[in-house]
């Protein structure tokens, strides 16, 4: 049902009650006239019970908790049958419809007169306390909602940097063969390009506990364009890029950051290319000069 039409549904909702509070205040209010209620308490008396219905039946419809739901439409079914007491004894005793209702019996029978008087005269102070207390589980539970919303909001925005915790690194198993070596280049290659987003950084790191989809292969393209090189092309643009290096700048660091390459293949090329350089500065065997 769309807001329209659920709109149409409340309004008419609201017409019926008012027009069945209108049909029962005629009734209530000679009945607490017999009581010895005055014209203003008279008047006000249908508030009082059928109010607490519709007090009772809003409180049913926001409650949550199944104790206090129940609480509520005990209240309700309480209140409903009270009112609809009260209007069959109005319709049973003729000395109600007067025009000038005056103090009178509720039923020719003494037990009965004084149930009905109990009842009649006990709905205002039932409606003082029950409605009180629908009130109250109301805003309680309000409360309620509001404090579990201010505790589930993210605070990890008041935190620094420093203070979030490390993500957990998946560990690489070591590929076989020329293609397993190109995709661990491809891979450490754009770990070490990519910058760190610390928003990024929180959000896996609270995502370790969820399990994880498998996802599939990753389409072309997806994938980086930087061109795949060999080991042989490494090695090459290694000892280009180096040729006017010292023995001692020949670091592992340095050339990981200048090919943008792994720790271990910047190790390996390191040690080719000092071997190189030694083998380069021995000097020739005297047998070899004759």
């Amino acid at each position: 049902m769309n807001r329209f039409g659920k709109t149409l549904l409340v309004l008419a909702l609201v017409g019926v009650v008012a027009m069945a509070f209108r049909v029962s205040w005629n009734a209530l209010r000679d009945v607490a006239t017999a009581v010895g209620a005055d014209t203003t308490g008279a008047t006000l008396y249908p508030f009082v019970v059928d109010g607490l219905m519709a007090l009772a039946l809003v409180a049913t419809l926001v409650l949550t908790d199944r104790a206090d739901k129940k609480f509520a439409l005990r209240v309700l079914a309480a209140y409903t049958v009270a009112s609809l007491v009260l209007n069959f004894v109005h319709g049973l005793v003729p000395e109600l419809h007067g025009e000038a209702v005056d103090w009178t019996r509720l039923a020719d029978w003494d037990p009965v007169n004084w149930l009905l008087v109990l009842l009649a005269t006990s709905l205002p102070v039932g409606s003082i306390y029950f409605g009180s207390d629908l009130v109250a589980k109301v805003l309680h539970h309000r409360s309620i909602d509001s404090a579990d919303v201010e505790e589930s909001a993210p605070i990890d925005t008041e935190r620094s940097t420093p203070d979030l915790p490390a993500p957990a690194l998946t560990p690489v198993p070591a590929p076989v063969g020329q293609e397993g070596a190109d995709r661990v280049e491809q891979v450490d290659s754009q770990a070490e390009t990519a910058p760190v987003d610390p928003v990024a950084v929180r959000v896996v790191a609270a995502d370790q506990s969820a399990p994880r989809r498998v996802t599939g292969r990753v389409p072309e393209a997806a994938r980086s364009a930087r061109p795949r090189r060999t080991a042989n092309e490494l090695m090459a643009e290694a000892r280009q890029l180096t040729e006017s290096w010292s023995v001692e700048q020949l670091t592992a660091e340095g050339i990981r950051k200048t090919l943008r390459t792994s720790p271990e293949k910047a190790r390996m090329l390191r040690d080719t290319l000092r071997a190189e350089r030694a083998a380069t500065a021995e000097p020739e065997p005297l047998g070899a000069a004759s």
